[in-house]
C-alpha cells in the first residue's frame, strides 16, 4: 500500500491514535503534517518517529475548532506538499464525560467544537484543493460511542455519531470528484483520552470483546493506512469498526 509522493494532513497527531497513524502512513511513504493544539514536545517526539520511518514531517500547531487556525493549518499543510495534499485523517477529539443530568454547556460545546465542528472546518478546507487535485482520501476517526452510544458520554457520543453521518454526507457530495471520505470506529483502545477511566470500567468492557484483548493505537493505524490507500479506492461511505467484535 506505497502511499510515495503522497502528503498527509492528521490533525490531534501529537499522541495516541494520531501519533499511531502518522508513523504507520511514514512507513507507506506519506509525507506527514502533524497538527497539534498545544503539547510541542509529544508533537516533535511524532516528528522524530515519523522521519526515522524514512520520510519527512512538519509540525502544524493549530486549534482545529477555530476557522482563522484552520485556513492557517491547511495552507501550510499544502506548502508541505508543494500545493498537493491527497489524504486527511481527521483524529483531533477530547471528551469531558459525566452524567447528562449532571453535563453543564460547556463541556458538551467542548466536545462538539473539537470533534465534530474540528472535522467539518478542515474537510471543508481540503475540498477545493482536492478537487483541484480530482482526487483524494478522507478518513474521520469517530468511536462506537457513535454507534451504539456510551452512558456517561452523551456529549462525545453524540460528536462521534454526527460524525458518521457527517461522513456518509461528505462521500456523496464527493464521489462524482474521486474524493473518498470514510470512517473508523475504535473501540476501547488505550490513550491519554482513556487512561482515566476506572479499572473496573476497563474490566467490564473487556469482557465484552469477543477476541479477548483491548485494541491497540496500531491496531487503529492499520485499518486507517487501508483507508487512504489505493486498494480502497471503491469504498466510500463507509464506517470500519475497529473493536475485537464488541459491536456486531
Amino acid at each position: 500500500m506505497s502511499l510515495a509522493g503522497k502528503t498527509v494532513l492528521i490533525t490531534g497527531a501529537s499522541r495516541g491514535i494520531g501519533r499511531a497513524t502518522a508513523v504507520r502512513l511514514a512507513r507507506d511513504g506519506a509525507r506527514v503534517a502533524v497538527n497539534y493544539k498545544g503539547n510541542v514536545a509529544a508533537a516533535e517526539e511524532t516528528k522524530r518517529l515519523v522521519e526515522a520511518a524514512g520520510t519527512s514531517a512538519l509540525l502544524v500547531q493549530g486549534d482545529v475548532s477555530l476557522d482563522v487556525d484552520v485556513e492557517r493549518v491547511v495552507n501550510e499543510a499544502l506548502a508541505f506538499g508543494e500545493g498537493r495534499l491527497e489524504l486527511l485523517v481527521n483524529n483531533a477529539g477530547t471528551t469531558r464525560d459525566g452524567l447528562l443530568l449532571r453535563m453543564n454547556l460547556a463541556d458538551w460545546d467542548t466536545v462538539l467544537d473539537l470533534n465534530l465542528r474540528g472535522a467539518f472546518l478542515v474537510t471543508k478546507a481540503v475540498l477545493r484543493p482536492m478537487m483541484k487535485q480530482r482526487g483524494g482520501r478522507i478518513v474521520n476517526v469517530s468511536s462506537v460511542a457513535g454507534v451504539v452510544g456510551n452512558p456517561g458520554q452523551a456529549n462525545y457520543a453524540a460528536a462521534k455519531g454526527g460524525l458518521i453521518a457527517f461522513t456518509k454526507t461528505v462521500a456523496r457530495e464527493m464521489a462524482s470528484r474521486q474524493i473518498t471520505c470514510n470512517a473508523v470506529a475504535p473501540g476501547l483502545i488505550p490513550t491519554d483520552l482513556t487512561n482515566d477511566l476506572p479499572q473496573e470500567v476497563r474490566d467490564g468492557m473487556l469482557k465484552q470483546v469477543p477476541l479477548g484483548r483491548l485494541g491497540t493505537v496500531e491496531d487503529v493505524a492499520n485499518a486507517i493506512a487501508f483507508l487512504v490507500s489505493d486498494d480502497a479506492a471503491y469504498i466510500t461511505g463507509q464506517v470500519l469498526v475497529v473493536d475485537g467484535g464488541m459491536v456486531t
